[in-house]
């Protein structure tokens, strides 16, 4: 009878997904009605969670992988009654809360967005750090499992490898992946593009690895039941499955295993939908129907999964009670606010690199912030994170107690660990590498901006002030593509990045200060290699109190009276632009503003009235950018003067390249002088 259910069950998730396909015309059943066997006996059996409250904090996870595989996993929660029929009827339709890819919604029971192959289960291995990190504070009564769902695809992408050896090297037991091997891919066989043992590549990173006919219900089930007693080593389960599981002809003949049935509907590969459905026991005229028995089924297993949390809560509960002042920690960091901190009370030495000062600042942090993990892809004296470390030990083995993950060369892994830090909750995720090494980290800060994901972002070595290491590590386009990503809307209708880059000491504890307070969204901290001019504190006499205007996204660094034009920058160039603006008014009288802008978005968000305050709009405008000129177009306006680098960068030492690039205080104030005149003739020249 046991068997009888579970093949019911699982037969009944195929016709659920098939006809989610063929109802769309669009999306990917094969995949589906291959892994429904092992999804079935996994929420059956084996995943803890509580239906009655989804956001549990210490529930089990599945994160999938596999984002084409949607339709899968809204079958499954469809049983579990956590979508309507007409939900699922609405798969890939306009407003539906069935999307093509699946997209976070944890009281659906979709613990992450997924569609690039590869991240989804990188962000289940950083949520399973997270876990560790926060049972090594508080107690392995709080354990709970990670399952990952995973195919070839995700296989075959390359941040598989940094995932793979990180998990190993931490010996994450708590992690438990299962590899839906069908060996069809969306357009070819897998033989035809790999030949690697996986297993052995896996054990070779320190998993344990399982092979197993997933479409057997018991061994899925004992495959499972060894995962989970696992206690050194994360455990990998490879299903060999079969792509289009019980797809057939309209002859009846066999429609099983064709690459086909990866990305279309079944009618559209050829198979008969109609006779598919009735193959799988289902009716083709009412294929969005539950079976009766399944239906019984899975109530009565949800009522059991509620009792099954409700052991388990009473367990937090007791230890609560025994632990008060612990328990209002873990409630802090479960909030994922911040301790009160006093950013005023960070002395910062005068004239140093920002990335020096958010050194400082991260010192700072690790003693006020005890839930912070920071991570550095192999560069944490350089990037300066090494600030962070010095109070705090690394991760290891059996030791999660350290705050710093030493993520090795591996920028995409390391930001998308980052990111499942981020939905597990309880941590506050910082991951640092050069700037021109975002480039590697793009797929997961889009996927963090998408998911909105307070995941902080610390870039150094901001522009061609790298010098002798030359054009490779000088980045140029790389804060444009960052500003054009706070330009994109969420789905919230705000900015989706946060993108700092400041342009002294003291604002970059203000970035810090900001980066910290914003829980909507990824934070870019983009930070200086070479020394900079502290900027003048003319109005207070407290710098740190003036920067603060930061906050606002812009502010006015110098402010005179009756001005005759605008110097606007970012970073290290405003301090540049103040030495510019000392030289026209002391050689010629000419009296200029000097506007730091730290976030482009952040100060069009402000009301109309700051903006002009800050911004004349009847003043000329000169922009000075290490990066792309066009990334000032905006502030400065189509009658303004841009100085940026709209080429790539040369090896030399950066205070030749200042002067080559026309970047020092004397040739800013050369070219503003130059610029005055083609305005003061332009004007003329109307007349």
């Amino acid at each position: 009878m046991i068997k009888e259910i579970d093949e019911l069950c699982a037969n009944n998730i195929s016709v659920l997904a098939a006809a989610m396909v063929e109802k769309a015309k669009s999306g990917h059943p094969g995949g589906a009605m291959g892994g429904a066997d092992f999804l079935h006996i996994l929420y059956s059996e084996f995943l803890q969670f509580d239906p009655d409250d989804m956001h549990w904090a210490f529930r089990d996870r599945l994160f999938m992988d596999a984002g084409h595989l949607s339709a899968l996993l809204y079958a499954q929660m469809y049983l579990f009654g956590k979508y309507t029929k007409t939900d699922i009827e609405n798969f890939r339709q306009w407003g539906s809360c069935t999307p093509g890819h699946p997209e976070l919604d944890i009281e659906r029971g979709i613990e992450n967005t997924s569609g690039p192959l590869g991240q989804g289960h990188v962000l289940g291995i950083g949520a399973a750090i997270a876990e560790r990190f926060l049972a090594s504070q508080f107690g392995e009564w709080m354990t709970h499992k990670t399952y990952l769902y995973i195919t070839d695809g995700g296989i075959q992408e390359e941040i598989s490898q940094g995932a793979g050896r990180i998990a190993g090297f931490l010996g994450l037991n708590n992690v438990i992946m299962f590899y839906d091997s069908n060996d069809i891919q969306l357009s070819t066989r897998t033989e035809e593009v790999t030949c690697e043992n996986t297993a052995m590549k896996y054990e070779s990173w320190g998993w344990k690895v399982k092979t197993i006919d997933a479409h057997d219900h018991w061994q899925i089930r004992e495959a499972l039941k060894e995962a989970n007693a696992e206690t050194e080593q994360p455990f990998l389960i490879i299903g060999k499955t079969i792509m289009g599981k019980g797809a057939i002809g309209e002859k009846g003949e066999s429609w099983e295993g064709k690459f086909e049935l990866h990305g279309q509907p079944l009618s559209a590969a050829g198979a008969s939908f109609r006779k598919t459905i009735e193959n799988l026991g289902g009716n083709a005229d009412t294929p969005f129907n539950i079976h009766p028995d399944v239906s019984t089924f899975y109530q009565r297993l949800y009522r059991q999964k509620v009792e099954n949390a409700a052991v388990k809560k009473s367990e937090e509960k007791k230890w609560r009670s025994n632990n008060p002042k612990l328990s209002e920690k873990l409630d802090g960091f479960l909030s994922g606010k911040i301790p009160d901190i006093d950013f005023g009370q960070i002395e910062q030495k005068a004239d140093q690199a920002t990335r020096a000062a958010s050194s400082t600042v991260l010192g700072y942090l690790a003693d006020h912030v005890e839930n912070m993990i920071v991570s550095s892809a192999d560069l944490s004296n350089s990037d300066k994170t090494d600030g962070f470390l010095k109070k705090t030990k690394a991760m290891h083995r059996q030791d999660y107690s350290g705050r710093f993950l030493q993520a090795g060369v591996s920028e995409l892994t390391m930001a998308s660990l980052a990111n499942g830090m981020a939905l597990h909750g309880g941590v506050i995720p910082v991951v640092g590498t050069f700037f021109v090494f975002s480039d590697y980290m793009k797929p997961a800060v889009r996927l963090a901006a998408l998911m909105e994901l307070p995941v902080k972002f610390l870039w150094t070595h901001d522009s061609f002030r790298v010098g002798e290491d030359g054009p490779t590590h000088q980045p140029i386009e790389q804060e444009a593509q960052i500003r054009l990503m706070e330009k994109v809307q969420n789905h919230s209708g705000k900015p989706s990045v946060l993108a700092l880059r400041p342009s002294d000491s003291h604002e970059t504890t203000i970035a810090w200060k900001m980066a910290l307070a914003n829980n909507d969204t990824p934070t870019a901290l983009i930070f200086s290699r070479q020394n900079i001019n502290d900027l003048p504190a003319k109005t207070t006499g407290n710098r740190y109190k003036e920067a603060l205007g930061a906050e606002l996204g812009a502010y006015k660094v110098l402010n005179v009276p009756q001005p005759d034009v605008l110097l606007i920058a970012s970073g290290s160039e405003v301090s540049t632009l103040v030495e510019a603006a000392e030289l026209l008014v002391n050689k010629d009288g000419i009296r200029a503003e000097v506007i730091s802008v730290i976030s482009q978005e952040l100060f069009y968000t402000q009301t109309e009235e700051y903006q002009n305050t800050v911004i004349d709009k009847k003043l000329p405008k000169y922009g000075l950018t290490a990066g792309l000129s066009i990334s000032l177009r905006e502030l400065v306006g189509q009658d303004g003067r841009i100085h940026g680098i709209d080429h790539f960068g040369y090896s030399a030492p950066a205070a030749q390249l200042n002067q080559k690039f026309g970047f020092t205080g004397e040739q800013v104030y050369i070219d503003v002088k130059a610029f005055l005149k083609d305005c003061e003739n332009k004007v003329l020249s109307n007349y």
